[in-house]
């Protein structure tokens, strides 16, 4: 892990990035917080696992996805598969001692679904797309 300090290349409303193998974060104090530190480090993890650029397609296109379903970019960002399991582990300092490969994959939540003889799309509430085979 290699971390730099920049309000620059972080976006407002953020703490920092992991773009492996950095952590870029926006305040020079962050490099002392153990919870900022391991939810980065999953993040790493994850990178690393997916062999870095296929963690990048899949983050991009499941936010899309979520930008769909959810309509706001902070829910689609926090329904991230791989923010979700950052977020729910990075009060468990000993958390990527015993973390399964691709443990991720536990955080996926499907868009798609069969209903019947019916393909559809879900967002929270409602149905976008239905589609009857």
């Amino acid at each position: 892990m290699i971390f730099i300090v920049s309000s620059f290349l972080v976006r407002q409303g953020f703490n920092g990035i992991t773009i492996w193998p950095f952590v870029i974060a926006r305040n020079k104090h962050l490099k002392e917080d153990p919870v900022f530190i391991n939810h980065e480090k999953i993040h790493l993890r994850q990178q690393l696992e997916m062999l870095v650029l296929p963690f990048y397609v899949w983050y991009t296109l499941e936010y899309l996805l979520r930008l769909l379903q959810y309509r706001n970019r902070h829910t689609a960002y926090r329904n991230i598969s791989f923010e979700r399991e950052a977020y729910a582990k990075e009060n468990d300092l000993n958390y990527l001692k015993r973390r399964s490969f691709f443990g991720f994959l536990e955080y996926v939540k499907f868009l798609f679904s069969w209903v019947g003889e019916s393909f559809v799309f879900f967002s929270t509430e409602e149905v976008f797309f239905s589609f009857k085979f």
